[in-house]
């Protein structure tokens, strides 16, 4: 196996900062908690999830105009989070366990323990507030872990990753909630387990292509000798998906295809892949590539900076994030890397514009801390702000592990 455990830090953090708790059932009734700084005008949020067994929460940090977050508020899913068979953080092996539409206003989650999928509105003018649409509703398989909004957030995708394996789409109705497409629910016919041993021979990503005609997922293989692959099914104008996906191999060199984000006019999509680095596959099979990260660990996450152009990819053994660039012909370069925290363990990220200012946010589980990255120019990004949650957490009973911590998702007031 490519994934090694030595990288599994314990550390202890301190810290201030905000959160609340859930209640019952859905009227999501929140105590919020002042933070220690100054929250400045709210400008859009951040969002992961506790994922624990018992109660999994979406915890909930207002953007201010400059970037830093604030701690705000944590909310009850109704489910139930999980952990595959496996030591340490990166519980779901996923990327995308939680997402935001802004065009939309709603967010969403797995609930990987209970098997189904949670769906909220949320307040444009105070997004950290959201409110459950209504009860969470069967994701289709087992242990889902992922999740794709189309543009306009009125359909959802997720992305299921245990014994009963593949993926389920839904409409999304801001009153009655997640609606199950028709012809939507598709086998990857995996043999797998619930909860799945991993990371290795696991999925790992759901996303849409860009012009939303066809659905992506990753499924990470083991070694060399037995690579991963990503499944793409046609979707029809009314959700359905084509009966059987076509299998596309990575690139020599990859075999564990992880997070992945979409080359902008390219029909392709950059690879997160622990087995090298990263890899850029062309959808139509003509100029795929594996591009070496030099001293990479677990390359597993991936996000992408309209204001740069370029990717970034956290790497959950270094702690380091490297920006990559790709150019109209698919050839993929390092341009720098940004060292966090070390180990933090640094897992899901996303890219949010604040007033024209691009900002990278990042889930460093084993330090239990939100990482901001300040990128406006490419090869100029700036580590801004580490925000820690344990001491919240702690502060407001709210029963967490820096192991189960998973997801990260931006909204934006538009």
């Amino acid at each position: 196996m490519y994934f090694s455990t030595g990288f599994i830090v314990s550390l202890v953090a301190a810290s201030s900062l905000v959160s609340a708790v859930p209640l019952q059932r859905r009227k999501t009734e929140i105590m919020s908690f002042a933070s220690s700084s100054t929250r400045l005008d709210t400008s859009g949020a951040v969002y992961f999830i506790t994922n624990e067994g018992d109660n999994n929460q979406i915890v909930a940090a207002s953007i201010n105009t400059d970037g830093t977050v604030n701690l705000d508020r944590a909310t009850t899913t109704d489910g139930n989070g999980g952990h595959g068979n496996a030591n340490g953080p990166d519980a779901l092996f996923s990327q995308g366990s939680v997402k935001a539409s802004s065009k939309g206003k709603v967010l969403a989650t797995v609930n990987a323990g209970s098997n189904t999928l949670s769906l909220f509105s949320i307040d444009a003018a105070d997004p950290t507030k959201i409110d459950s649409i209504s009860n969470p509703i069967s994701s289709g398989g087992e242990f889902p872990v992922s999740l794709a909004f189309n543009k306009n957030g009125d359909r959802l995708c997720t992305l299921n990753g245990g014994a009963v394996n593949g993926v389920a789409c839904f409409d999304v109705d801001s009153k009655k909630g997640l609606q199950p497409i028709a012809n939507s629910v598709r086998s990857l016919n995996l043999k797998l387990t619930t909860p799945p041993s991993g990371p290795a021979d696991t999925v790992s990503h759901i996303l849409f292509s860009e012009d939303e005609k066809q659905v992506i997922a990753s499924v990470k293989g083991s070694s060399a000798n037995k690579p991963g692959f990503l499944a793409v099914w046609d979707v029809a104008n009314d959700g359905s998906l084509s009966e059987n996906f076509k299998k596309i191999d990575p690139p020599s060199g990859g075999g564990l295809p992880f997070g992945m984000s979409i080359i902008p006019g390219q029909n392709a999509v950059l690879v997160a892949d622990p087995a090298v680095g990263f890899t850029i596959i062309d959808l139509q099979g003509n100029k795929s590539s594996a591009v070496k990260v030099d001293g990479q660990s677990a390359v597993c996450w991936t996000a992408r900076s309209s204001k740069t152009g370029n990717f970034y990819l956290t790497d959950i053994g270094t702690a380091i994030v490297t920006e990559v660039n790709v150019d109209n012909n698919l050839k993929g370069t390092v341009v720098k890397q940004y060292q966090q925290t070390k180990g933090s363990a640094t897992l899901d990220d996303d890219v949010a514009s604040i007033n024209g200012d691009d900002f990278l946010y990042v889930l460093g589980a084993n330090a239990t801390e939100v990482q901001t990255l300040s990128i406006q120019k490419a090869g100029q990004g700036k580590n801004l702000d580490q925000l820690d949650v344990s001491g919240p957490f702690k502060a407001s009973n709210i029963n967490f592990s820096r192991n189960n911590l998973q997801g990260m998702t931006t909204f934006v007031t538009q």
